[in-house]
């Protein structure tokens, strides 16, 4: 037999990973990569970022929304990881903070003490009722 074995090689002759054929190669993967991290992993991580903020915002008298759609306002802020939320008139619950999806709306301090002031003084007044009558 006249049929001699051939081998492939490149016209550099430099073997079968020359660099810049290696970078032909990879440079699909890479630019695949950086489309899933601009399109899919870096807003995913901002989203997580601003939820945290929010959920370490948390005061007294936000309006919030539970992951199981309850809506409630927050009572007081028990620990860093629960909450009491008030879900109806003297129903009060401890949820996790990280159950919480969104806050519907912030109290305005102004608005609150002004609130306060008037439940204070009916208060007052029932008390003072209930004292002359008794």
């Amino acid at each position: 037999m006249l049929i001699s074995t051939a081998y492939a090689q490149s016209a550099g002759g430099g073997g079968m990973f020359d660099s810049s054929s290696a970078l032909v190669q990879f440079l699909p993967l890479v630019l695949i990569f950086v489309v899933f991290y601009f399109l899919l992993i870096r807003p995913q991580q901002k989203k997580q970022k601003d939820h945290r903020t929010m959920l370490d915002a948390l005061r007294r008298g936000d309006r919030v929304v539970t992951g199981g759609g309850i809506l409630g306002t927050v009572n007081k802020v028990v620990s860093p990881e629960e909450v009491e939320v008030d879900i109806a008139q003297n129903v009060r619950v401890r949820i996790l903070r990280s159950t919480i999806t969104s806050v519907l709306s912030k109290p305005d301090p102004a608005a609150a003490r002004e609130a306060a002031k008037e439940r204070d003084a009916g208060a007052k007044t029932r008390a003072e009722k209930e004292k002359a009558e008794g």
